[in-house]
């Protein structure tokens, strides 16, 4: 009888760290700054993350607050203790700042995550007017 009692409870201390087993995902930087850019300038920007939890981590989506921002989630479930990446790509024929969001959903320990990029694009047109006045 003994025997069953601790079998019965290693199998429930099992079950529940099995439960509480979950994925985290820690991003190296959760805002990326393109600084000044040029119009026309390479619009790819990586996001690095791992996956810090003890379960796999899976990226269901990831959104943009606009059209300009194309972000491209990894393929396929990242295991505990591995990296990959999230790639933005700002269009970057609009001239101004930059201030967008993006969305990332996943099953980890906080489901949602907000990651951000910044930055301003110059007109190279109107840069080189303005130094020859």
């Amino acid at each position: 009888m003994k025997k069953i009692a601790i079998i019965a409870l290693i199998a429930i201390i099992g079950f529940a760290h099995q439960t509480n087993a979950q994925a985290k995902i820690e991003f190296k930087a959760e805002t990326i700054d393109y600084g000044e850019i040029t119009k026309g300038s390479d619009g790819i920007r990586i996001f690095e993350f791992t996956n810090t939890g003890d379960e796999p981590l899976i990226i269901t989506e990831v959104k943009s607050s606009c059209g300009c921002t194309v972000p491209k989630k990894p393929k396929g479930p990242v295991a505990p203790g591995e990296s990959s990446t999230i790639e933005v790509k700002y269009d970057t024929k609009r001239v101004g700042p930059i201030r967008k969001t993006i969305t990332v959903y996943s099953n980890a320990e906080e489901p949602i995550k907000s990651l951000k990029i910044k930055g301003k694009i110059n007109d190279v047109e109107k840069s080189v007017l303005e130094k020859t006045k």
